[in-house]
């Protein structure tokens, strides 16, 4: 409880001094901009990430045992935009439609493949 009294007076005292340095002059509300790279589309903000994921490597010839264990996973990087996200699938975007609800050059990959999402600054 001493918590939020406390947070409550420290904001008190923000606020005013903000209205203190800018006595004289009109107070302005603006929205805070976004400081990620991002599209709006159809009301909807998509975020640009830098995905990195594991893609399975193969080979159809003959191999011995020691080749066979010499493939390893490839490590992958994606920039995309991602367009949704549940606990199974990741789907992502690259292209869209600038006045419509279009998307192009999509990608779907499994959860358990992405090691990384890095959202991308401005």
């Amino acid at each position: 409880m001493i918590d939020i009294k406390e947070n409550l007076k420290n904001l008190k005292k923000s606020w005013l001094a903000r209205i203190r340095s800018t006595e004289g002059t009109e107070l302005k509300m603006t929205a805070k901009k976004s400081k990620y790279k991002h599209v709006v589309i159809n009301k909807k903000r998509y975020y640009f990430y830098k995905i990195t994921w594991i893609d399975p490597t193969g080979d159809s010839g003959h191999a011995t045992a020691a080749e066979s264990l010499k493939l390893i996973p490839s490590v992958m990087i994606t920039h995309a935009y991602v367009f949704h996200r549940d606990n199974k699938s990741l789907w992502t975007f690259a292209s869209f439609e600038e006045n419509d609800e279009l998307f192009s050059d999509r990608n779907v990959f499994p959860i358990g493949c992405v090691k990384k999402k890095e959202r991308i600054l401005l």
